[in-house]
């Protein structure tokens, strides 16, 4: 054992990665968790047989996950079982325009042979392209720190950048190969997870077509929290403490080091500590002002990804006609995308996303009912309260009923909702947000939020508002990032 102790912060993705990572070396490690349950935003909440995925509910990108298991000589079948799903998703552009987005490539093609005469041949070569970024942008770029541009000069790498197409933005890319206005939206909506309108997106992160389309849309047997159970399991093979209801209130500095850590559960101390929950609260509200990164005037000036409104629904009935995953895209797409980023508001006509896991899972649902977890993207920063979201959950569900033919109201025995204050409560999330950091060009690599305390000697920074970005593949990579960086200030 190396007598070295590191405090993680937090025990989503990104914490609980970092802390498996630093254990195997050797290190002593303790994970300290505001919550009941570890996950972060994998968080899963049961009721009357009923179980929720509370957050993140995409499988993708299947070779992240494998690769951060076989650090530690394991692959993902010893903790879970995937299943790919095929249709993959269904978008309803209208209650008659349905598209069922297969996972053979052949049927995929014939899919938009269909919709725009000649777009085959048009996505065979766009997702080459997205192929090489994937493989450039996963082999190359996500794996550096991004402390500063000089990570960045190195010729190979700048010649590879202009393939990438870093200054393109992902709208104007995509219209290079369609036309059709149902292809350019089933093609731009992978963006969303990223944060940002496909106008101010680069095209680099085509990359998500590749991964969606072609990769696939898994789905792990059990829910999405199966992945934390997974990766808490291997944490406490490796030795790594995790103490719950422990919450950080604040983090004293003596002579540009961590001294002590404050919980609402005791003091710790460590040699060094990974801040994995949210960036901003720690940088603003558990470290004194000489000691932050950055200023309110920074952290204001960010743009966020959406937050979420959600409703964890589940019926005592089965509902015909969706699938797993289902986009409901049957009002202006650019509208919506206008009310989260250029005006923020509540949306005048949002699109929205139902997940019905039970009709891949028949564990996370009686048997005769249904578990169904509607999401609609918001802006960030907006009020919140019980009649606002009860306007929203009548518009989702008079829009599900009109569009699919089955009006649930009748048949609902659990109803949760979930949204900005609940953010904001359970992580401290900056402005309620419930992806991070949006993934424009001015907060890319090494323009986002520093991994390293420029102040403090001993702490770092993971997760979704650092690098590499949001989304569940990027936050396991984050905290292998950031265990490498802890390692080698340690070896000093």
């Amino acid at each position: 054992m190396n007598s070295k102790h590191i405090i993680v912060i937090g025990s989503g993705f990104a914490g609980l990665s970092a802390a498996c990572v630093l254990a195997k070396e050797g290190f002593k490690v303790t994970i300290l968790e505001k919550n009941d349950q570890p996950g972060g935003r994998a968080r899963a909440w049961e009721q009357d047989g009923f179980r929720f995925d509370m957050g993140p509910s995409w499988y993708w990108m299947p070779d992240v996950f494998e690769n951060f298991f076989a650090l530690f000589g394991k692959k993902t079948s010893d903790y879970y079982r995937l299943k790919r799903l095929d249709p993959g998703y269904r978008v309803y552009y209208s209650k008659n325009e349905i598209f069922d987005v297969p996972a053979d490539m052949v049927e995929l093609e014939a899919l938009f042979e269909q919709a725009e005469p000649g777009s085959s041949k048009a996505l065979r070569d766009f997702l080459n392209q997205a192929a090489y970024k994937y493989k450039v942008g996963m082999g190359e770029y996500v794996f550096r720190p991004s402390h500063s541009i000089t990570e960045f000069i190195d010729f190979n790498l700048i010649k590879k950048s202009f393939s990438m197409q870093l200054l393109t933005s992902m709208s104007s890319h995509v219209r290079k190969y369609f036309k059709n206005p149902q292809l350019i939206k089933l093609l731009e909506f992978p963006v969303l997870f990223l944060g940002a309108t496909p106008q101010n997106t680069p095209a680099m992160y085509s990359m998500m077509n590749y991964a969606d389309l072609a990769l696939g849309t898994w789905y792990p047997m059990g829910g999405m929290n199966e992945i934390v159970k997974a990766m808490v399991s291997m944490a406490i093979e490796l030795g790594v403490e995790i103490k719950l209801n422990t919450e950080v209130t604040k983090i004293n500095i003596q002579d540009k080091q961590v001294d002590k850590i404050q919980t609402n559960n005791g003091v710790f101390t460590a040699d060094m500590v990974i801040a994995g929950a949210d960036y901003q609260h720690v940088d603003q509200h558990l470290i004194e002002k000489p000691y932050r990164n950055y200023t309110t005037k920074y952290w204001n000036s960010r743009t966020m990804s959406p937050s979420s409104l959600l409703f964890y629904i589940g019926t005592n009935k089965k509902v015909p006609n969706i699938q797993h995953h289902n986009l409901f895209f049957d009002e202006d797409f650019e509208l919506h995308a206008k009310e989260i980023y250029t005006a923020p508001q509540w949306p005048s006509s949002p699109l929205f996303y139902v997940c019905c896991s039970s009709k891949t899972d028949s564990t996370v649902a009686p048997e005769s009912g249904e578990n169904l977890f509607f999401l609609m993207p918001i802006a960030p920063g907006l009020n919140d309260d019980e009649t606002i979201r009860e306007k929203y959950f009548t518009l989702m569900m008079d829009r599900f009923a009109q569009i699919t033919g089955h009006d649930i109201r009748d048949s609902i025995v659990v109803k949760r909702s979930y949204a900005l204050n609940d953010f904001k409560v359970d992580y401290h999330s900056f402005k309620g947000n419930a992806y991070g950091l949006a993934n424009t060009l001015a907060q890319t690599a090494f323009f986002k939020p520093a991994m390293q305390a420029k102040h403090i000697n001993n702490l770092l920074y993971t997760g979704q508002l650092t690098v590499p970005g949001p989304g569940v593949p990027p936050a396991i990579i984050s905290g292998q990032v950031v265990a490498k960086e802890a390692m080698k200030k340690l070896a000093y």
